[in-house]
């Protein structure tokens, strides 16, 4: 187990070159666990509940949690969170394990909680087979405020994402998210070797720093744009998502659905509108 803040790791490989195998020095991304569980109030009653696991790179551990806990709709505003901790008090994996204390008036039901809420790095488990399951957690679409953006700022994300990533650079095998202004100045970017977790942290620092909602903001990821990640862009009501790589079928009826708006293979020359041209002008 590492501290959190340090996202790789050194190894030892052997690099085939000229023909020849050779020892050398190398890094990869930090992989490990972390537990978020919750401390919440019934009947008076203190109780606490582990909520998830996911695989992540350690680092903004708080931020993690927290970006997760709204995206499922259990913490809705900065209120409904006293205090975010690491487990104490001779915890074996101390930093492998987040509690993240409620406000008494936030109302917790563990049995609502059908689905198991195991994710893994590769992609999120949402456990939601269809739309209509978000309908069921009372998001609305997203509201036409006259939020629009040029087409130069939004090609000039991609670049700027990729110079902020630290992590990167050193490992070449981890994923980002960055949010974004209209105008395109850069707000918050984070890394994880989960493209979901990495999207999470975004939102966890924003909810942290009291930003939410993030209807005039940009999210942009480094890889595809998946189903869960359209969703954690929802409840954190984002109004433009954009992505590297291409989108899924069920994000664009996701974003098609909620008046938002998806770009997909964002470049510099470029990119491709799935849904919402409304907002991109220039």
């Amino acid at each position: 187990m590492i501290s959190p803040g340090k996202g790789f790791s050194g190894v030892s490989v052997f690099r085939l070159a000229d023909g020849e195998l050779k020892n050398r020095k190398d890094v990869v991304a930090v992989e490990e666990p972390l537990e978020i569980r919750i401390e919440y109030v019934v009947d008076g009653v203190l109780k606490r509940a582990p909520i998830s696991i996911t695989m992540r790179t350690p680092g903004e551990d708080f931020e993690l949690a927290v970006g997760f806990l709204h995206g499922e709709g259990i913490i809705q505003d900065r209120g409904d969170v006293r205090q975010v901790s690491y487990c104490q008090g001779g915890e074996p994996q101390t930093y492998n394990i987040v509690l993240v204390k409620l406000a008494s008036k936030v109302a917790f039901d563990p049995e609502v909680l059908a689905r198991n809420f195991y994710t893994t790095s590769s992609c999120g488990v949402c456990g939601k087979a269809s739309l209509e399951a978000i309908d069921l957690t009372g998001c609305e679409k997203i509201a036409d405020i006259g939020l629009e953006v040029s087409s130069a700022v939004l090609k000039s994300l991609p670049g700027i994402l990729r110079e902020k990533q630290g992590l990167f650079e050193r490992t070449g095998g981890i994923h980002a998210a960055g949010l974004f202004s209209q105008s395109g100045e850069c707000i918050s970017i984070q890394e994880d070797v989960g493209r979901h977790n990495a999207v999470d942290k975004v939102v966890g620092e924003a909810f942290l720093k009291s930003m939410i909602p993030l209807d005039r903001h940009i999210l942009i990821v480094s890889g595809r744009t998946s189903f869960d990640i359209m969703q954690k862009a929802l409840v954190a009501r984002v109004s433009i998502v954009a992505a590297v790589g291409a989108p899924s079928s069920l994000a664009v009826d996701l974003a098609e659905k909620f008046g938002m708006t998806l770009l997909g293979f964002t470049r510099a020359d470029g990119f491709n509108v799935y849904a919402g041209s409304r907002r991109i002008v220039g």
